[in-house]
């Protein structure tokens, strides 16, 4: 085996960690003594009850009633955690954090805002007033589609303190895949923007509000962001109207399991899955991840690039919680340049940098320097997600963006809302590696027999429950969460990645195991560019895969079956244009390649998985079953596509 390649590590950073703080104090109040890390952990999932109590203790989360055990039952699904206390996410939240600046908010205009906690309170108070007015009350849904400023963070807090149900999208999805999201809730109140600004250039939203009103009746009024007017009428209310007249933020103290927001998570048919989280059980894992595993404090300035339909937005406003100060930003990561995030990293003090492995190849590809150009002193760690960082990008993060930095690459998930594996101030940062599992996470990599595997790849599994798993699917009556999660292993949640766990307590990942696309973080279902696809005329047939090629490549091709007659170019740019405008940019193919025919199986499923295996070059005997396709000769174009992305890889 290949000696690991340590890019850091720092004695005196794990000594002053809150992770080693948090050790030394179970050692006083438990009586238990870790040697490292890894006994730490290993403890936490062994005594699962004990671990997220000690959480519950060690953070002074306010809670009122009484509970007999912190969790009923360690086999999933259907597990309640901490029954008969309650609490509230966004009370602990404001009130853990002892700053003074709570959010700090730039855009790519260059427009700069400092948000007091006095401020924030005062703002999000009078937005629950005007919910309460408006008739939502504890277990009301309230939908958004903000872009990532300080307005949205006000009105899910605002909501959280309700005891309602927030449910975010980002603005620049189109109508339908906002439809299909926000449909299945009926909120009552839609927060969203007229307008939003990416790259420089300024997208109007009136058409989406307006038809988003139209066919979803159960909402009664859309706050539109700012002073502007919007075409959804008397419904209409502006932002700044509301919070013209300051009030008092109060806080409703709900059941530990009581609903808190919707993530979405699409699977390969139908709509995006609607994912409950508890209040609870995000506060809890929200503060361990924030708290012990990014080693955030008071003082501390925490970015991360994200929009408000990824679920690092929901961890980036949970940062309050912890002290730091929650930097927001909303527009492109390289406009009007690559050096922009790290002028303000620079010129305000960032503490943590957190964005994807995609920005950081680009700007390993851009050949972009920090070193002789920013000192970042105030900069301990850069965080990494969304897809697997490539042994490559490792190093040049320490060669020419900052060499003295804590580099936490992590990996987690929507259904979650959390990192899971990642990130641990007392381990060093090997190249190509997530550092360890997290506290609290029982993971372990299966192989086809569903047996433990260490130093080779398998299927991510969680074996024991965790507080922020989905307390239900919205609209499901327990069986599409079963069949989602646990229909492959029983009791054991399958997370749909492929994994490798080294014999140091290290990981890799090396992908989705399933035909879920991920683009940039975010999830997307192959029926959402299905169903797009079927509307136009010219496609006869089509296949979507994502593969995850080296260098932190994320390569999503589109292959389409079309009449020959046809000009494949004319439709290729008819097929960009009705994905964008209908779903959003990201969702756009890296190519579009025309075939003869898409592989099915004999009952004419389309085969996702086994042709993502194929194109990847991990084809064996087990990858593509003959037998149950309709169309085996279909394989042999795909076969010579396979040795193109090959070379496209070298």
């Amino acid at each position: 085996m290949t000696k690991p390649n340590i890019l850091w590590e720092s004695k005196e950073f794990c000594e002053k960690s809150n992770i080693t703080k948090y050790k030394d104090w179970i050692t006083t109040e438990y009586g238990k003594k870790f040697s490292n890390y890894e006994e730490l952990r290993k403890w936490s999932v062994q005594d699962v009850s004990a671990f997220w109590e000690s959480i519950l203790r060690y953070f002074g989360i306010k809670t009122e009633g009484e509970y007999s055990r912190a969790l009923n039952s360690e086999k999933m699904p259907d597990n309640i955690w901490f029954q008969g206390l309650k609490l509230n996410y966004a009370e602990n939240n404001l009130s853990l954090g002892k700053q003074e600046e709570l959010v700090l908010f730039f855009n790519e205009s260059g427009e700069k805002k400092s948000v007091s906690k006095k401020e924030f309170l005062e703002r999000a108070g009078a937005v629950q007033k005007f919910l309460s007015d408006t008739g939502v009350k504890e277990g009301d849904r309230v939908a958004s589609f903000l872009p990532n400023v300080p307005e949205a963070m006000e009105a899910l807090y605002a909501t959280a303190a309700i005891g309602a149900v927030w449910s975010s999208s980002s603005p620049d999805f189109g109508s339908e895949a906002i439809l299909e999201r926000f449909r299945q809730i009926s909120p009552k109140v839609l927060f969203a923007t007229d307008s939003y600004t990416y790259n420089g250039k300024r997208y109007d939203k009136n058409e989406v509000i307006k038809k988003v009103m139209d066919k979803i009746p159960s909402i009664k009024k859309v706050v539109v962001l700012g002073d502007g007017s919007s075409k959804a009428g008397a419904k209409s209310i502006s932002m700044n109207s509301i919070v013209t007249e300051k009030r008092n933020l109060s806080f409703n103290r709900v059941p530990f399991n009581h609903p808190l927001w919707i993530l979405y998570s699409s699977g390969t048919t139908g709509p995006p899955k609607a994912i409950v989280h508890s209040q609870g059980g995000i506060l809890l894992e929200h503060l361990k991840l924030l708290g012990l595993h990014y080693n955030l404090n008071k003082g501390d300035k925490f970015f991360w690039y994200t929009t408000t339909g990824w679920m690092m937005w929901n961890v980036l406003v949970s940062s309050i919680s912890t002290g730091a100060t929650a930097v927001l930003y909303d527009g492109s990561s390289t406009f009007p340049s690559d050096y922009s995030l790290w002028d303000i990293a620079q010129e305000n003090n960032i503490s943590f940098f957190g964005t994807s492995a995609a920005y950081l190849s680009h700007l390993m590809k851009e050949k972009i320097r920090l070193v002789d150009k920013y000192p970042l002193k105030n900069l301990f760690a850069i965080g990494s997600t969304g897809s697997p960082l490539s042994d490559e990008a490792f190093r040049y993060v320490y060669n020419s963006l900052k060499r003295d930095v804590w580099l936490a690459s992590i990996s987690g998930g929507t259904d979650l809302c959390t990192a899971f594996l990642g990130g641990c101030a007392c381990l060093p940062v090997t190249e190509g590696e997530l550092q360890c599992i997290d506290l609290g996470a029982d993971i372990q990599s299966f192989d086809d027999d569903g047996r433990p595997v260490i130093d080779q790849v398998g299927e991510l599994v969680i074996r024991k429950p965790m507080p922020s798993m989905p307390i239900y699917l919205y609209n499901d009556n327990g069986e599409k969460l079963i069949e989602t999660y646990f229909s492959r292993y029983p009791g054991i949640w399958r997370h749909g990645d492929w994994l490798t766990l080294t014999s140091r307590g290290s990981a890799v990942i090396q992908g989705r195991s399933d035909s879920t696309l991920k683009r940039r973080g975010i999830r997307i279902g192959t029926a959402e560019i299905y169903g797009v696809l079927d509307g136009i005329d010219e496609v006869r047939d089509s296949i979507i895969v994502g593969l995850e090629l080296e260098g932190s490549e994320y390569y999503m091709p589109l292959f389409v079956v079309t009449d020959e007659a046809e000009d494949f170019d004319r439709v290729k740019k008819k097929i960009v244009e009705e994905i964008k405008s209908k779903l959003s940019p990201r969702h756009i193919p890296d190519d579009i390649i025309r075939v003869t025919q898409v592989p099915r199986t004999i009952n004419g499923k389309k085969m996702e998985v086994p042709l993502k295996k194929l194109l990847l070059g991990l084809q064996n005997e087990k990858t593509i079953n003959i037998d149950s396709m309709a169309n085996p000769g279909s394989l042999e174009e795909f076969q010579e596509i396979a040795k193109n992305i090959k070379r496209k890889v070298k």
